[in-house]
């Protein structure tokens, strides 16, 4: 019995097999050697690594020149060869080929034709671990080189971001290191992943797309994988779950370590069938079978969920039953809305629905798409692409094969999956820089704050203090001496004019509930409107500045208030001065001469002294209260000018301590609201 195919694939048990490769001349003018299979057989590995060729092999006649195959190492070799290694510690995994075979096997006990033949029998072995695939000869002239990358092979191009998007990476790792400081690492968590990832898919290759296919249990997403290869890598089968580990196959060389980034190992890699029209048009495609994500399996939905973070594209693939399941929808769909650039949503096992069905289930799935917030790619627009078909029939894989196809020809879905991963990332963060008013303080609760601070250092009372001290010292330069002389007795006992009297401790409890009432209220006023951890930093910030505050205050209120002594005299002060000694010289001089005429001493006249003598009992008087009436005016302007300084000082106080961090906290909000503008693509209006 001839055993025929055009592929040569792994079929271990639970598909646990080894990284295979193709069996192909080094160049397209090269020929393969057949294999052949007796009937009933199967070629296993042993712990040698090299199947047995069956006995009377012939090489065909005109082969012209045959080519090596490179044999598995023994056990304990090559870490290349991982079936021969597996096979040596006792796991059964064997690979095993159908090959078209268009002559009848000669008989077991026909000799080899020479020596030459023997060793090229000897030479038909495995290779190192890659599906093989061997062909008869009138495939040979088909079958195209596969591309092997040796040691000086170069490596494929590492992916280029255009410059919008670099610009949007560059803003979002300035606003994460912005931010550090200000909100917890749980917030920032998926912006650093989406930076680490966007990083490490850079470096890699930018000629290969990964596609996960992704889909419920029973949803058929391993045949439609098997549709697409053209032949059975992932196992199908009534057994719920299926696919027990994803199984990543692709169409060209370069893509390790694309793979080795979805923590995929060797035994779990394949390659497609040979087909020269399908390796042309996938081209850099890397699919991967994912495990189902409702799987009844723990370990199956965290694999799903993991690799989901970091393929470059996702083919949801539902059945009519089941495309409106809530989990797929809710945990999946919808949440990925923004991805629907890099999303195909399959319905499989079209061949279920009779008639219309297939049509009505279709438009029934868009319209969920569309409640889901996913945009679908239809009439030109960018979108999610939705389609119909049916994997175990065929129909419309060859539809899917063409738009996925040009979906990877494009080398664009790495960038459009970390610009959707942007997108996503600064939807979460929105909370928390995002606001509907414009982050600054404000002149009039600035002239607030320092209004507080005044009135608790009690700069008002300091100035009609000084007033009255001012004026006190008018009076007593410009007052009569019998009067200043009384005066000085009544106040011997006060304290020295211009001295601040000390505030009891009522007083100075008061000051201080004024000053915390004042950084409470402008912390207030600064935060209003800002994201929950910004306004939480500003208060913070004005109460580290509000700790001593009130004890700088009264140190303040002690240097700035009135100056030791007396304050100063203005111009006209000693003219009314000698005025006033005038008025008194007068008194004294009508005194004298009326004693002098009781005496006896002087010739009587009481006309002239008598005049003299009210002239200064009278004008000594008026000159005072000319002097107060003078004072009014420059006694207002001192005690204004001691309020003023008082003033000043408590606001460069209040402003050193608290304006200042809480301004510096408003910048930094500011700065960072800026760059999420940029993120978001806003600029710095974003509100």
């Amino acid at each position: 019995m001839d055993h025929t195919s055009d592929y040569t694939g792994d079929h271990a048990d639970g598909f646990e097999t080894g990284l295979t490769a193709a069996d192909s001349a080094p160049d397209a003018g090269r020929e393969s050697v057949r294999a052949r299979v007796p009937d009933g057989d199967q070629h296993r590995d042993g712990a040698e690594g090299a199947p047995k060729e069956p006995k009377g092999t012939k090489a065909p006649a005109d082969t012209g020149k045959a080519t090596e195959r490179p044999r598995v190492p023994e056990a304990g070799g090559s870490p290349q060869a991982p079936e021969a290694a597996e096979a040596a510690a006792g796991t059964e995994n064997v690979p095993h080929a159908r090959v078209r075979d268009q002559q009848r096997e000669p008989a077991e006990d026909t000799p080899p034709a020479d020596d030459d033949q023997a060793a090229a029998d000897d030479d038909d072995v495995w290779d190192d671990g890659l599906i093989a695939r061997r062909v008869t000869e009138t495939a040979k002239a088909a079958v195209p080189v596969l591309e092997t990358r040796g040691p000086g092979a170069p490596a494929p191009a590492p992916l280029a971001y255009d410059g919008p998007l670099r610009s949007r990476l560059d803003a979002l790792r300035e606003l994460v290191g912005l931010s550090r400081t200000r909100l917890d690492s749980n917030t920032l968590a998926e912006a650093g992943r989406v930076l680490d990832e966007a990083a490490n898919r850079r470096r890699l290759s930018g000629q290969h797309t990964v596609v996960a296919l992704a889909g419920a249990t029973g949803s058929g997403k391993s045949q439609l994988f098997n549709a697409l290869a053209g032949v059975a890598i992932s196992e199908t089968g009534v057994r719920r779950p299926t696919t027990a580990a994803p199984i990543a196959c692709s169409w060209s060389d370069g893509s390790a370590a694309l793979i080795d980034r979805l923590g995929i190992p060797g035994r779990l890699r394949r390659r497609p069938v040979h087909n020269p029209e399908a390796d042309a048009q996938l081209r850099g495609l890397i699919l991967i079978d994912l495990p189902d994500h409702d799987s009844a399996a723990v370990q199956h939905r965290e694999q799903v969920d993991r690799i989901l973070k970091l393929v470059d594209a996702v083919i949801w693939v539902v059945d009519p039953e089941k495309y409106a399941d809530a989990v797929l929808h809710e945990r999946y769909l919808r949440p990925m809305a923004g991805h629907a650039e890099v999303m195909f949503i399959v319905l499989n096992q079209t061949d279920r629905l009779p008639g219309e069905a297939r049509d009505q289930v279709l438009d029934d799935l868009r319209r969920l798409l569309d409640d889901d917030g996913i945009a679908l790619g239809e009439y030109g627009d960018p979108g999610a692409t939705v389609l119909a078909l049916s994997a175990l029939t065929g129909d419309g894989v060859g539809e899917l094969r063409d738009v996925l196809g040009q979906f990877v020809s494009e080398r664009g879905a790495a960038a459009r999956r970390v610009a959707a991963d942007l997108d996503a990332a600064a939807a979460r963060l929105r909370p928390v820089y995002a606001t509907g008013r414009r982050a600054e303080l404000s002149e009039e609760a600035r002239d607030e704050f320092a209004a507080r601070l005044a009135d608790a250092v009690g700069a008002t009372a300091a100035g009609e203090a000084a007033e009255r001290a001012w004026r006190r010292n008018a009076n007593r330069a410009c007052g009569t001496p019998w009067l200043r002389l009384w005066r000085w007795y009544q106040k011997r006992g006060e304290p020295p004019t211009g001295r601040l009297r000390k505030a009891q401790p009522e007083e100075e409890a008061t000051a201080r509930q004024r000053v915390e009432q004042a950084v409470r209220t402008v912390s207030e006023r600064a935060s209003a409107g800002l994201p929950a951890p910004w306004a939480q930093a500003v208060r913070e910030a004005a109460v580290r500045g509000s700790q001593g505050l009130s004890e700088a205050l009264d140190e303040l209120a002690a240097r700035a208030g009135l100056p030791p002594g007396r304050p100063p005299r203005p111009g006209w002060w000693p003219v009314a001065v000698l005025a006033q000694a005038a008025m008194t010289l007068l008194q004294v001089l009508g005194g004298l001469w009326l004693v002098g005429q009781i005496a006896g001493v002087m010739a009587p006249n009481l006309g002239v002294p008598v005049l003299l003598m009210i002239a200064g009992i009278v004008g000594g008087p008026l000159v005072e209260w000319g002097c107060r009436i003078a004072a009014r005016g420059p006694a207002r302007r001192y005690g204004l000018e001691a309020e003023r300084r008082l003033r000043e000082a408590a606001a460069g106080c209040g402003r050193a301590r608290v304006l200042d961090p809480v301004a510096a906290e408003l910048l930094r909000y500011q700065e960072v609201r800026e760059q999420y503008g940029r993120v978001t693509r806003v600029g710095a209006g974003v509100r």
